[in-house]
């Protein structure tokens, strides 16, 4: 609102200071920003659902996709590497705690849970292998978005998602060899090249491009996000239209795997973190990191070097993440935080000041 003036002596309006103007300008940017996030976190799932039930019903249609599932996963992981910026990971340098703790706790949790579920819920040995290989995969670009959404640690998500996809041409394959080697052959080397074709190459693209021609790239960075996610839902319903037959007679079942493994990979993500005594904050990132798994680049990987009946629950999955990623981030996000706390703080710090408060 202006001040109010008389006709009798008018005054000019003052210009806004530059220490005006720039708390303005970051309010508005930060809410175009949260705005572009609850379109994504509520639009994405919905294209992923709508990618499932097209390629379900009417497989034939999608089968033609299989054969550009590489391009379009390397498009996504382009995308992702253009959001990407040097600071994201020299954060690790700087703050190397939470991200340890984060990637070692999404690249040894989730693992083993899809090990343990695939243990416990009675299904052919390929989608127990597909059941392990969400679990092996690093985490995906949605989590960023929805640990935004949760008001989570979002540059702790962005390094965390950066570090375990640079980790992943190693650590994924070695993973789901010792995990599922044991139902069928894992040709962990073949694996771990295509990752580094399909992932670290275009990540670094992006990365390098975002770096030298950021200008330019600003100006297509919001359409991205849409680029990818078509490009993701391409990759499920290649894999579905393959796998219908499969997905049909052994559905529920599968679909109990994949909720209960994601389930309880946000849980035990934010309890480990919280033994490890980081904030609050960083506990929601890190469950959020820890859950939410880059399934569409085990659909990839799936369906070049296993089979298709492998890629069946990755497909699955890429949809049913961004659903729960979503609903978990709003529900936090509408939970806040205690009154009096500061989300910042980690536990030790809290129990000081109580003590000092004392």
């Amino acid at each position: 609102m202006t001040p109010s003036t008389t006709d009798a002596d008018p005054q000019p309006e003052a210009a806004p200071t530059p220490t005006d103007s720039v708390p303005a300008a970051d309010a508005v940017a930060e809410q175009r920003q949260e705005r572009s996030a609850r379109i994504a976190v509520t639009i994405f799932p919905l294209i992923m659902f709508a990618a499932f039930l097209g390629a379900f019903f009417f497989p034939t249609t999608f089968v033609p996709l299989a054969s550009h599932m590489t391009l379009l996963l390397a498009i996504t992981m382009l995308g992702m590497g253009m959001t990407l910026s040097v600071p994201d990971f020299t954060m690790i340098a700087r703050h190397p705690v939470p991200v340890i703790v984060g990637v070692l706790a999404q690249f040894s949790i989730m693992p083993l849970v899809g090990w343990t579920v695939a243990q416990l819920i009675p299904l052919p040995d390929e989608l127990k292998v597909g059941i392990i290989l969400i679990g092996c995969v690093p985490g995906g670009t949605t989590s960023n978005v929805c640990s935004f959404l949760a008001k989570g640690n979002t540059a702790l998500s962005v390094s965390m998602t950066a570090f375990s996809t640079m980790l992943a041409p190693v650590v994924t394959p070695l993973l789901t060899l010792w995990l599922a080697g044991t139902y069928m052959e894992v040709p962990a080397g073949s694996m771990a090249l295509s990752i580094v074709q399909i992932v670290l190459l275009p990540v670094g693209t992006g990365l390098i491009l975002n770096m030298f021609a950021h200008r330019q790239v600003a100006r297509i960075q919001p359409v991205m996000p849409w680029v990818s996610v078509i490009a993701i839902a391409g990759v499920v319903a290649a894999v579905v239209s393959r796998s219908q037959a499969l997905i049909a007679t052994a559905g529920l079942l599968m679909f109990v795997a994949i909720a209960v493994e994601n389930a309880v990979g946000y849980a035990l993500g934010y309890a480990v973190a919280r033994v490890m005594g980081v904030s609050r904050r960083d506990r929601r990132t890190i469950s959020i990191e820890a859950g939410l798994q880059n399934a569409g680049l085990g659909s990839t990987l799936a369906a070049t070097y296993l089979s298709a009946a492998v890629a069946a629950p990755c497909a699955v999955a890429t949809f049913w993440h961004t659903i729960t990623g979503s609903m978990l981030a709003m529900y936090w996000r509408l939970r806040g935080f205690p009154d009096g706390e500061d989300p910042r703080a980690t536990i030790r710090q809290l129990r000081e000041r109580a003590a000092v408060d004392a």
